[in-house]
């Protein structure tokens, strides 16, 4: 499922109003919200989703995002994590990095619950436990294993290097 297809209006509108009072902006923001999406001469009204290449829609699925993923995974860090934790995000694209294997299996169980609160759901295409980092070579060199995976995002392939490969220096 598509992140922009599935904003939930509801909640999309109460996590605007949890900092935002101006009753003309939120009137605005619904009525963006409920534009719809013109094909071959027909209108179509939206129930939930924002408008397609609206420049409302980076804004609001930050906003979205925000309070669902943001607070979320800091609470989760500090209370769940047992060793380091990251988090790069650029609208709906996000890395997560973790010391432990094991901390990474339960959070994305848990993510997985969590998103499904707010009709998100992971890209089962994209989603996937990798190991990866300064010692991953080396690690999966120790193991008889091929080099790591790499990974794409926001438009750039990442690779992990490291001494097993022949190559100095840190991911």
């Amino acid at each position: 499922m598509k992140f922009f297809d599935s904003v939930r209006h509801d909640w999309a509108v109460k996590f605007v109003e949890h900092r935002v009072s101006d009753k003309r902006v939120i009137r605005l923001i619904k009525k963006w919200l409920k534009a719809g999406v013109t094909e071959d001469g027909k209108w179509t009204g939206t129930a939930e989703g924002t408008p397609q290449g609206a420049v409302v829609s980076p804004l609001l699925a930050n906003i979205y995002l925000h309070y669902v993923l943001d607070l979320w995974v800091r609470r989760w860090r500090k209370c769940s994590a047992h060793g380091d934790m990251i988090l790069v995000r650029y609208a709906d694209d996000v890395v997560f990095g973790f010391q432990y294997e094991n901390d990474a299996r339960t959070f994305q169980r848990e993510l997985k619950e969590r998103l499904a609160k707010f009709g998100l759901s992971l890209n089962e295409g994209k989603t996937r436990l990798i190991e990866f980092g300064r010692y991953a070579a080396e690690r999966r060199a120790e193991r008889g294993e091929k080099k790591p995976e790499t990974f794409d995002f926001l438009g750039f392939t990442h690779i992990s290097v490291g001494e097993a490969d022949g190559t100095a220096g840190s991911s």
